[in-house]
């Protein structure tokens, strides 16, 4: 469980294929606190620690995880964003967030505005997924808050703070993302299927 506030920038420096597993290889700046079997998000995606070695950890992500996510489009020397798992009884910032990727999206347009940035994605409707205004979304790991919801789109602003300390510094129009929509909303939207049916 997460709660989708990113904690650092990990660097990716290594990607080893193994049959239909891929191995990718980070540095970090707590990979000397991480765990063997340890849960860290990478860009929204869950992946367990099977090795660490100096200041490098290595995660797997089997053929389905590959499937769903961006992590297809990972190459070495990207920033990835890093969160580890949440401790019980700390403060949740973000919201829940599983580290279960939904779906992927689109960004279809990055407007700069005095102080922030918006967002705006787009992602396959037919998924039914669904976001709603003021509502939660986590995009490549990091909590936001919906703006200008559609039924095939949103739009997210990001605060200085955020757009430096994340990879929404390089994201750009066209790029590829992970999204966990809200999870509640997604019990929502089962319900109401299951209704019409």
């Amino acid at each position: 469980m997460f709660t989708g506030i990113i904690e650092s920038l990990g660097k990716l420096t290594h990607i080893e294929k193994e049959g239909t597993n891929v191995h990718f290889t980070l540095t970090s700046d707590f990979t000397e606190e991480l765990k063997i079997d340890q849960s860290v998000a990478h860009n929204g995606v869950c992946l367990t620690v099977v090795t660490i070695k100096d200041n490098s950890y290595t995660v797997t992500a089997i053929d389905e995880t590959l499937q769903k996510t961006t992590l297809n489009n990972f190459k070495i020397g990207d920033e990835i964003n890093l969160e580890r798992g949440m401790k019980l009884g700390d403060r949740l910032d973000g919201h829940i967030v599983q580290g279960h990727v939904d779906q992927t999206g689109t960004c279809t347009h990055i407007k700069q505005e005095e102080g922030s940035w918006i967002f705006t994605f787009k992602y396959d409707e037919s998924l039914n997924n669904i976001t709603i205004e003021k509502g939660s979304i986590t995009v490549n790991g990091t909590s936001l808050t919906v703006v200008n919801s559609k039924n095939n789109s949103f739009s997210v602003a990001i605060i200085p703070y955020t757009f430096e300390n994340t990879i929404f510094k390089n994201l750009k129009i066209g790029n590829e993302v992970n999204l966990e929509f809200d999870v509640i909303g997604k019990y929502v939207s089962r319900l109401h299927q299951k209704n019409k049916a």
